[in-house]
C-alpha cells in the first residue's frame, strides 16, 4: 500500500470519528449543556493524549516554554467547542456539518491579517465562493434561518484562529504539547462551572460520555497520521467525506432529511475548499527547485 493512500484511509477513518464524536455531542446535547460535554469529553481525552505522548517519545514532549500560548489557545479552542456543540443541539447535523465546512476559508482570510500572508486572486475567488455556498445553506433573513447557525459561524472563526495560532508556534512547540493543553484548559474551565449547569447523567449517558472522548482522540491520531503519509494536498480534500456521514448519521438516529438548498451550499463550499487545495499544491510545486 502506498503511503499516500494510507494517508487517504486515515483521513477517512479519522473524519468518520469526527462525524461519530459530533453525532454523540448532539444525542447528549439533548438532555446536558455544552459546557458538561465538553467538561466529560476533554476529561477522557486528557490521559489519553498523555498515553499516546508516552509511547510517542515520553512525557517530556509535553514541556513548554509558551505557557502563556498554550491558554490563549486553550481558551479558543473552549469557545470553539461551546459555540460548536451548542450548534449541533439546535440545528440538522448535516446542516451543522455544512456550516463547519466553511472553517478553512476563515483560516485562509484570517492569515492576510494575523500571519501577513497574501492571497492570491484565485483563492480569494474560491473563498468568495465558499461563502456564497454558506449564504446559501444558512439562507439569512429566510424562513429557513436559524439562530443556530450564527453559533456555528462563530465556531468557525474560533477554529480559524486556533490553526493560526498552530501554523504560528506549532514549529516550536511538540505536537503532543500543542494538543495537551488544548484540552487542558477546557477541561478546567468547564470544570468550574459545572456545578451551574450539571444534569445527573442517565447510564447510557456516561457510555456517550466516555465514547466521545475517547472518539475525539483516535480522531486526532488518525488525522496526525494523514498528514505524516500523505501531502496536505492529497488527504485534506478527504475532509469533506463528513458530509456524508453526517447525512448517513442525521437521517439513522433523528430522521432528518437536507433540504436541496444545502446540498446546493455544501456543493459550493466544498468545490472553493478543493479549488483552495489545488491553487496550493500547484504553487508549492512551481516553488519546488528544479536540478
Amino acid at each position: 500500500m502506498s503511503p499516500s493512500l494510507k494517508g487517504i484511509l486515515f483521513m477517512c477513518a479519522g473524519v468518520l470519528c469526527l462525524a461519530i464524536g459530533d453525532a454523540i455531542a448532539k444525542w447528549l446535547g439533548e438532555v446536558h449543556s455544552p459546557l458538561q460535554i465538553i467538561f466529560f469529553r476533554t476529561l477522557v481525552s486528557l490521559p489519553l493524549i498523555a498515553l499516546l505522548a508516552h509511547f510517542g517519545g515520553g512525557l517530556t514532549k509535553l514541556r513548554t516554554r509558551r505557557p502563556g500560548v498554550h491558554l490563549v489557545r486553550g481558551l479558543i479552542y473552549t469557545g470553539t467547542m461551546f459555540f460548536f456543540v451548542l450548534g449541533l443541539t439546535l440545528l440538522p447535523l448535516a446542516e451543522a456539518t455544512a456550516i463547519a465546512f466553511v472553517a478553512p476559508l476563515f483560516v485562509t482570510l484570517l492569515s492576510v491579517p494575523l500571519l501577513g500572508e497574501k492571497i492570491d486572486p484565485p483563492v480569494l475567488a474560491a473563498s468568495l465562493l465558499g461563502f456564497v455556498g454558506v449564504l446559501v445553506v444558512v439562507r439569512p433573513g429566510g424562513d429557513a434561518f436559524h439562530p443556530g447557525a450564527l453559533a456555528l459561524l462563530a465556531a468557525a472563526v474560533f477554529y480559524a484562529l486556533m490553526m493560526i495560532t498552530a501554523r504560528r508556534y506549532g514549529a516550536r512547540e511538540h505536537l503532543w504539547a500543542m494538543v495537551f493543553y488544548m484540552t487542558l484548559v477546557p477541561m478546567v474551565l468547564t470544570a468550574v462551572a459545572l456545578p451551574w449547569v450539571w444534569q445527573t447523567p442517565q447510564p447510557w449517558h456516561w457510555l456517550g460520555f466516555l465514547g466521545a472522548g475517547i472518539i475525539g482522540v483516535g480522531a486526532t491520531a488518525c488525522i496526525t497520521l494523514a498528514f505524516r503519509f500523505a501531502p496536505a494536498a492529497i488527504a485534506a480534500p478527504f475532509d469533506y467525506t463528513a458530509m456524508l456521514w453526517a447525512v448517513l448519521l442525521g437521517w439513522w438516529f433523528w430522521g432528518e432529511m437536507p433540504d436541496v438548498w444545502v446540498f446546493v451550499g455544501s456543493a459550493l463550499i466544498v468545490g472553493s475548499g478543493l479549488a483552495i487545495a489545488y491553487h496550493d499544491r500547484r504553487t508549492t510545486l512551481k516553488r519546488r527547485p528544479t536540478s
